[in-house]
């Protein structure tokens, strides 16, 4: 024991040693100060004004002016991304400049752009009206001629048989006047013109009849081009206008319902030579307004490309200073309010680093009086810090998304960065499958510095992530792969000739009566000849299957054997006597024993049947085993396990929750006894929650029954558990026969044609087929299967996972778009 705990420590085997801290900072190095440690990021503050609301506290006139800021430059980043421009990638140099000074350009900034907009906005307004004045003259004038070359033919009739009458002014239909020039002017027949977009015309047309009467003549043209439509600011295709109405009563309805519609009325003479002044005039204008938009629009392009220039260094300028000022307001004013306190966790490497980095703080804000700097007794659990790099950092966030690590508890990344490639390459094993992942994966490495530095999708980012993770779930494929001999499921002879060969050279009845074993067995992994013959899957399924189950208890041995570390390291002792031993006892006097079955019968080659041992060990104890006893003296070594089992239930069960009892109660009555520090008592501490064990109150029910839950679990799931290994045979077995079948059923299939089409055809199947198929559903399938043979099967033996992770104020972790 004492050579263990002499060992050097891992650095990732337990989280980073903290210390509680109390900064007493003055107030003029407060913000300086505050800045540095940003820049170091290695201090999470505690917030000690969680009781005030944002608006109460000390700096929020200050958080106010930088949201105010923030405001500012996303709306210089919305205007130039809708500018079509870019924003440069890489900040212009510029001298620093202070805060208020920043928020003085961001003012005038903004009050200009905000100009430019506006005038920008009317000449467009401006424009687009005399763009649909324009084309309602041309169409309109259109639709005038028209009308009037098509009442020419008909005059004649109409003046011999209709006009001769005398009262025909009272009763002539709006129709007829419309095409009698003369009637019209006297009756007072008018027009309307306008324009309108082509979504509404047909209710317009239709609410134009209605309340009118009928009493009204419409004429429509497409317009020759797109029109920009004010309301949704998009381009929509508009349809030209003309109503031809008589009475005042009926002007003011139709202008009415054109206003509610949306349509906008354009006065259009009924002189032709009136029409062709203000034709020319109008394009005239159109010309001038064309020159001074595209002026304005190139002065607001430049001031956004200036702006874009500085605008990356001002946002992350302004994301420093929320940042500084938000933590400024976790900072508590002492009594003469001349200095600010603050508290935090920091890991015990980083104590000389913020020393210096507030001595650097003291020095720039020429203050006479310095930071102090001094450790505090911790009133609650400390966070949970490791130092990761790039490789071990994916397989950091996947235990981390089981949960956190308690502070100082054993680290289960250090195993899983192994085991956890290797169970997915054991339900994934065909070196050629695990060579394309090893592919995909080294081009993900040598892009590493290109796409690190990009905003990706949220697949191609956590692909991105875990990119060593499938470094090694590649190799350990390829590794497995060629322990089972499978290339697509092909089988080669890698490592030398088969030890089995045919009866005759026909080989026919390979599937039928089976091979001959003639020479040494295969020097590594499954021997090629095993492909095609009548054992193959009996073979390969028992392999499997008994592989499963020693993997699997391997795994939770080294579970269990993790827990007396995490109880040895946080000194107790319980849990060491009453948890680990008879949870190592129970475990192995079952599924070890099995294990020792599997490899005894593997070495002997005996014909045993263990699915009968293991039943008749509960059975039927004392019973002979016959031609199932694989070695001397099994019976005798059955019956101490079996009773080894029974014995350690109840060890689990009912000493603990007594111990503690005990202990509790001589604690209370004088006893010389410390903290008890035992999992029960410390494991489920809150973060930041006073300790105060003296005043708490020992409810002997309540640890009775956790125990018994515990321990009903752990029985229970020691069978359960091991069963679920089995899915490294299942999920093994389904990838070898999907692989097989497609490549006996599409690509030898298509193979057997004489035709290059039909071929290629083939070719094409097989590929889309193991790419979408094999590639990626196999993979997330086997990759979702090693997650939870970890999260439940695993770490469920040693690892409680409740603690919180250490969040420094860091401005590196400061999100790109912040609200």
């Amino acid at each position: 024991m004492e050579y263990i705990d002499n060992l050097p420590p891992m650095d990732l085997m337990r989280s980073e040693k903290m210390t509680f801290v109390q900064l007493i900072i003055p107030v003029e190095s407060a913000h300086p100060a505050i800045t540095f440690l940003g820049q170091l990021g290695l201090l999470q503050f505690r917030d000690l004004n969680a009781d005030k609301s944002p608006f109460q506290r000390t700096f929020v006139n200050q958080v106010k002016r930088c949201a105010e800021m923030s405001r500012k430059l996303r709306f210089f980043k919305d205007q130039t991304q809708k500018a079509g421009l870019l924003p440069s990638p890489r900040p212009a140099s510029q001298p620093d400049i202070e805060l208020e000074e920043l928020e003085i350009q961001l003012a005038e900034h903004e009050h200009e752009l905000i100009e430019m907009n506006a005038n920008s906005e009317k000449l467009r307004q401006s424009y687009n009206e005399l763009l649909e004045f324009k084309m309602v003259l041309q169409k309109a004038s259109d639709l005038l001629v028209s009308s009037r070359s098509h009442t020419t033919a008909q005059e004649t009739e109409l003046n011999e048989n209709v006009y001769s009458n005398d009262n025909y002014s009272d009763t002539a239909s709006l129709l007829e006047q419309e095409m009698q020039p003369e009637l019209s002017n006297q009756s007072g027949v008018r027009f309307i013109s306008g324009i309108i977009c082509k979504s509404k015309i047909l209710q317009f047309e239709r609410m134009l009849f209605r309340t009118t009467r009928g009493n009204m003549l419409f004429h429509q043209a497409v317009a020759d081009e797109e029109l920009l439509d004010p309301s949704s600011n998009e381009m929509v295709e508009k349809i030209v206008f003309v109503v031809f109405f008589s009475g005042e009563q009926a002007r003011s309805k139709i202008l009415k319902i054109c206003e509610a519609f949306g349509a906008n009325c354009y006065p259009v003479p009924e002189d032709m030579t009136k029409r062709s002044q203000i034709t020319r005039e109008v394009l005239s204008r159109l010309s001038e307004l064309e020159t001074t938009l595209d002026v304005g629009l190139r002065h607001r392009d430049k001031a956004l490309t200036s702006i874009g220039f500085h605008l990356t260094k001002w946002m992350s300028m302004v994301r420093r200073e929320k940042a500084v000022y938000d933590t400024l307001n976790m900072l508590n004013f002492d009594v003469t309010k001349k200095c600010l306190v603050g508290e935090g966790w920091c890991p015990i490497f980083a104590k000389t680093k913020i020393q210096e980095a507030l001595q650097r703080a003291t020095m720039d804000s020429n203050s006479q009086v310095g930071i102090i700097f001094h450790v505090m007794d911790a009133v609650g659990s400390p966070p949970t810090y490791f130092r990761t790099n790039r490789f071990t950092n994916a397989y950091q966030e996947i235990v981390d998304a089981y949960g956190v690590a308690k502070y100082q508890e054993v680290n289960p990344a250090v195993y899983t960065i192994v085991t956890f490639p290797f169970l997915f390459a054991v339900m994934f094993g065909d070196w050629g499958h695990g060579i394309c992942l090893l592919l995909g994966a080294l081009v993900l490495i040598s892009k590493e510095s290109k796409l690190s530095s990009q905003k990706l999708g949220s697949f191609m980012e956590m692909l991105f992530g875990g990119r060593y993770v499938v470094l090694l779930m590649s190799i350990f494929s390829i590794y497995c792969g060629l322990i089972y001999n499978e290339f697509f499921s092909v089988p080669f002879h890698i490592f030398g000739g088969s030890a089995y060969k045919c009866r005759d050279a026909s080989c026919s009845d390979a599937q039928t009566v089976g091979l001959i074993k003639y020479s040494d067995p295969y020097p590594f992994g499954v021997d090629p000849s095993w492909r095609g013959s009548r054992s193959e899957l009996p073979f390969l399924n028992s392999l499997k299957m008994k592989m499963s189950i020693l993997l699997g208890v391997a795994q939770m041995n080294l579970g269990i054997l993790l827990s007396y570390f995490n109880a040895r390291f946080f000194n107790s002792s319980l849990d060491i006597k009453y948890q680990f031993v008879p949870q190592v006892i129970f475990l192995n006097s079952l599924f070890g024993y099995l294990c020792l079955l599997i490899v005894v019968k593997w070495c002997t080659g005996s014909q045993a049947d263990l699915y009968h041992v293991m039943i008749y060990m509960f059975l039927s104890p004392f019973e002979v085993l016959g031609e199932n006893q694989l070695f001397w003296g099994q019976s005798v070594l059955q019956v101490i396990l079996l009773l080894l089992a029974l014995v350690a239930v109840p060890w689990m069960l009912f000493p603990k929750p007594f111990i503690l009892k005990r202990l509790h109660t001589e604690r209370f009555q004088g006893g010389t006894y410390g903290l008890l520090g035992t999992s029960e008592v410390d494991i489920y501490e809150e973060p930041d929650s006073a300790r105060q064990h003296h005043h708490e109150e020992f409810n002997f029910s309540e640890v009775f029954v956790h125990q018994m839950i515990h321990s009903i679990e752990f029985v229970l799931g020691a069978v359960s558990n091991t069963a679920s290994y089995l899915r490294l045979w299942a999920l093994s077995l389904a990838h070898s026969e999907l692989s097989t079948v497609f490549y006996e059923k599409v690509l030898l299939l298509a193979w057997g044609y004489d035709n290059l089409i039909i071929r290629l055809i083939g070719l094409a199947v097989f590929a889309f087929a193991t790419t979408f198929i094999l590639l990626m559903m196999e993979t997330l399938s086997a990759f979702l299967h090693a997650l939870r043979l970890h999260w439940v099967e695993f770490q469920n033996k040693f690892y409680h996972g409740d603690g919180y992770k250490f969040k420094p104020f860091s401005f590196a972790s400061l999100a790109d778009d912040e609200d």
